[in-house]
Order: C-alpha cells, then sequence, then structure tokens
C-alpha cells in the first residue's frame, strides 16, 4: 500500500493540519504505467478519530491498512483535535472543523487523487468522537455519503439534558462556543431533533451503531438512543458486543464490521503481505 502524508495550511483551520491517506496498491503483475494512467476513480472511506487522538491513530493502532487493501479502497484520516467535529470559532483564529472536511478537504481528495466524488462510492466511520462526528456529517450532509458506521457513540438528547442540568462539562463547553443553549441546539450537533425529519425525507444514509456491552462512557447513551431510534422509525443496525470496552480491539474489529455492512467486496489480488 502507499501511505501519504499530507501536511498543509487549512483556510478552515487556521493552521497547519495534518492528514494521512491510504491508498490502492498497484499488483506486481501490473505495469506501473498501466496502472497510474488507468484514470480509475477509487471507493473512500473518510475515517474520523477519537477524543485525544489524531490522524495517527488508525494507522498506528488498527489493521484499517491491511483491511484497505483487501478492499482496493482509498481511506482519508483527518486531524481534528478535540473539536468534536464542530466549529470552534472563538479559538484563537478560528478552528472550523465542521466546514473544512466538506469544504476543504474533501474537493483536495477529490481532485488530487484517484478518488470518486460519488455518493454510492463514499463511506463514513469513526470512533467514539469521531462516531459523533460521523452522525453529525452524514445528518448534516446526506447526499455525500453512501453508508455511515457509528463506532461506540451515539447522538445526545442534548435539550433534555439541558433542562435536568445533566451536561457534560465538555458539552457545556461547546455550547457556550455556540453562544448558548439555543445556538447549540441550532448547531450540527443536536442530532438527536434534526433526525426525525430527514427519516421523513428517505435522504438517510444506511447506518451502522456498534459498541461493547462493557463500554464504561458510551454504553448508556447508545441505550437511549437505540430506543429513540425505534421510537422514530429509524432504519438503522444496532449490534452490541459482550466483553469489550471502550478499546481498540473493539474499534478493530468492528471496522471489518462496517467494510462488510458497507457493501465493499475483499478482492484482494495485489501484493503478498
Amino acid at each position: 500500500m502507499a501511505l501519504i502524508h499530507l501536511n498543509f495550511e487549512s483556510e478552515y483551520l487556521c493552521n497547519n493540519t495534518d492528514v494521512n491517506i491510504i491508498m490502492p496498491d498497484k499488483p506486481r503483475v501490473e505495469k506501473p504505467k498501466d496502472f497510474y494512467d488507468s484514470n480509475k476513480k477509487y471507493q473512500v472511506l473518510w475515517l474520523l478519530h477519537g477524543t485525544y487522538g489524531d490522524y495517527t491513530d488508525w494507522i498506528r493502532k488498527s489493521s484499517i491498512e491491511l483491511y484497505a487493501a483487501e478492499r482496493n479502497i482509498i481511506v482519508v484520516m483527518p486531524s481534528a483535535m478535540n473539536s468534536n467535529y464542530l466549529d470552534w470559532k472563538g479559538f484563537g483564529l478560528g478552528y472550523n472543523m465542521w466546514e473544512y472536511l466538506t469544504e476543504e478537504l474533501m474537493p483536495l481528495v477529490y481532485n488530487w487523487l484517484p478518488a470518486s466524488s460519488k455518493k454510492e462510492d463514499n463511506f463514513i466511520a469513526g470512533l467514539s468522537m469521531g462516531g459523533g462526528g460521523t452522525i453529525q456529517y452524514v445528518v448534516g450532509h446526506p447526499e455525500r455519503f453512501a453508508a455511515a458506521a457509528i463506532l461506540s457513540s451515539a447522538p445526545s438528547n442534548h435539550r433534555k439534558d439541558m433542562s435536568e442540568g445533566t451536561v457534560l462539562a465538555r458539552t457545556q463547553t461547546a455550547i457556550n462556543n455556540y453562544g448558548g443553549n439555543e445556538g447549540y441546539l441550532d448547531s450540527p450537533a443536536n442530532v438527536w431533533e434534526l433526525l426525525p425529519k430527514l427519516i421523513k425525507s428517505k435522504k438517510l444514509p444506511r447506518l451502522y451503531f456498534t459498541i461493547g456491552k462493557d463500554d464504561s462512557i458510551a454504553y448508556k447513551r447508545y441505550v437511549a438512543f437505540k430506543a429513540y431510534a425505534e421510537q422514530i422509525g429509524l432504519d438503522a443496525v444496532f449490534e452490541e458486543y459482550d466483553k469489550y470496552d471502550h478499546e481498540w480491539r473493539f474499534w478493530d474489529l468492528t471496522i471489518q464490521k462496517a467494510l462488510d455492512f458497507f457493501g465493499i467486496p475483499n478482492t484482494y489480488a495485489g501484493n503478498a503481505f
């Protein structure tokens, strides 16, 4: 596999940022000129990291490179700091992660690399904070993705949390960033209330939610959302696994399940591993 590391000045993040990109493998039986001149466009997986992570997490802590090779896809792994994949206009010169992915990184990837921009060829997945980002992007931009996988995460009922005074400290920081409760409820983070309208529009990509039953961070929220999903008629796949916590062994397992769910076949016929 080819691994591309991009470092460039981002207009939306207002700083230099890093991206790792896994590229499809050239089979040894194929001539370089034939392979690189083919004009083929590849399917793309946008893969998001969790809290405290960055663009290296999936490469260092999972076997995503192997799985990408088996399925002949491009995998794009950006850095997002601890932004919750939202805009932070009050931070420094601004750190607009919500806009960055769709308005800057996607055009870069689609136009500089042999990546298909077609909805049916684009998928998104993430773990923990990245799972939250995944469902936000899907709900905010359903026209861009064929399917999504949310690993060890689920939307929260923010309005209920606000009324009960149970907002997490981290969420409160985001609320302050959006100018208060109403501003936050009007933001892309309020997936809970955005979903019912989108379900009626029949524009939602296919969704896969999964979690370990021993997950002390996200399991309670996942269970509450699963019940809400049934109430509003959300057509999604939910899977729970015994004996897994909020951990990389689980995410390495379930990213493979996600690729199966996406319908990307394992057709590896290139170089020996």
